[in-house]
């Protein structure tokens, strides 16, 4: 006679068979793991510029998203470094009042200049002449040539002012920071 008791359920629970339950169990969390550890390192890889994307794939991403992808072939040997990129300005002079004024962003090893630059944000101020809150608009032109960048503003007074910028460079990882000085004459 078999005695009935609180935990005759649970036996009967654990004698029943599993059907390799928990061993499904194991192996799925086995390769979730395994997974996502592959996924971290093809992300880690891809963010380092050192793994690329196959001609085969990019061939199908829209020409806007290509550019920002890493690329192979020789000219992918390694990153350049941010500190190789410079902003300059065309004139370092100009007249105060409405101006446009053009910087040239190139690399400066190879000496060429960097065209398709996405410049987000910029400042003009008079922080040379001890007036960092002495700032003034900058609207963005449309380029004459590849590697200038070119702003409408309003020079409202003569003397030292400082044009700082920030552009993603595609291809690059990081932001190109730089800070020019610009002459303002009456």
């Amino acid at each position: 006679m078999h005695q009935h008791t609180p935990f005759h359920d649970f036996e009967e629970f654990e004698t029943a068979p599993s059907g390799g339950g928990r061993a499904k169990w194991v192996v799925g969390l086995v390769v979730f793991v395994l997974v996502l550890v592959a996924a971290a390192a093809v992300g880690y890889g891809l963010g380092r510029g050192t793994w690329t994307i196959p001609s085969s794939v990019s061939g199908h991403v829209p020409a806007a998203l290509a550019g920002w992808l890493p690329h192979g072939g020789s000219d992918a040997a390694a990153p350049a470094n941010l500190k190789d990129y410079t902003f300059e300005l065309v004139e370092h002079q100009a007249k105060q009042g409405e101006a446009v004024l053009t910087v040239r962003l190139q690399q400066k090893p190879a000496g060429k200049p960097v065209p398709d630059a996405i410049v987000f944000a910029r400042r003009l101020d008079m922080a040379p002449a001890g007036m960092p809150t002495m700032t003034t608009e900058l609207e963005p032109q449309p380029a004459t040539e590849p590697g200038l960048y070119r702003f409408k503003t309003n020079l409202t007074m003569a003397g030292d002012w400082q044009l700082s910028l920030a552009a993603k460079v595609q291809g690059e990882t990081g932001t190109v920071q730089n800070q020019v000085a610009l002459k303002v004459v009456p």
